[in-house]
């Protein structure tokens, strides 16, 4: 009896995890409206006061998104004082949502990762995990990668989807390099009949 191959593992093709390459993005919210009168008008004292006394130790090892879930102006040097008293402990702080922060720090870890270990390889970006991956970070990972990768598809190597490949280079027609040639060898003989004058 034949030893059964497992064909998938033999492949030349390399499924990366981006969960093993973001590690646990965590992002920790801070809503200025909570702190505003009716959540729209800022007492520059009370505001001042609440975020000075504030415990910032949860977001240790955390990114820190400031939002405002109401449309009231905020003036610049809020942003500045809670980044002043959260920078100390939050990996970073960042305007927007929590989502858009998240974005933006999973494109930071993406363009700074060396792809150059993908490379002419077919590369799988794993499509399930155990921990939510944004879109963003599948773009961002699928811009590395053409730089370097054969191929770039989504899913598992035995359910994927094509994503991109690598074109292939354009050589050119027998048809147009014999011409070429013909062309070239014409003009040598042209310039040899001519011979020296005097």
């Amino acid at each position: 009896m034949e030893p059964i191959v497992n064909k998938v593992a033999e492949s030349p093709i390399k499924v990366v995890n981006l969960e093993e390459i973001l590690g646990d993005v965590r992002v920790e919210t801070f809503d200025i409206a909570d702190h505003l009168e009716n959540g729209f008008i800022l007492r520059e004292k009370a505001f001042r006061k609440a975020v000075s006394e504030q415990d910032w130790s949860h977001l240790k090892g955390a990114h820190l998104a400031v939002t405002c879930s109401t449309d009231a102006i905020i003036p610049t040097w809020v942003y500045m004082l809670i980044a002043s008293e959260a920078g100390d402990v939050a990996e970073s702080v960042r305007t927007g949502t929590e989502d858009t922060v998240k974005d933006a720090v999973c494109a930071e870890i993406l363009r700074s990762t060396d792809w150059s270990q993908f490379e002419d390889l077919i590369v799988v970006l794993k499509g399930c995990g155990g921990r939510s991956v944004p879109p963003a970070a599948y773009a961002e990972a699928t811009l590395g990668l053409k730089k370097v990768a054969q191929k770039v598809m989504y899913g598992e190597p035995c359910s994927s989807v094509h994503v991109w490949r690598r074109p292939k280079a354009i050589a050119p027609e027998a048809g147009d390099e014999s011409s070429a040639k013909a062309a070239k060898i014409g003009s040598i003989r042209s310039a040899t009949s001519a011979g020296p004058r005097d």
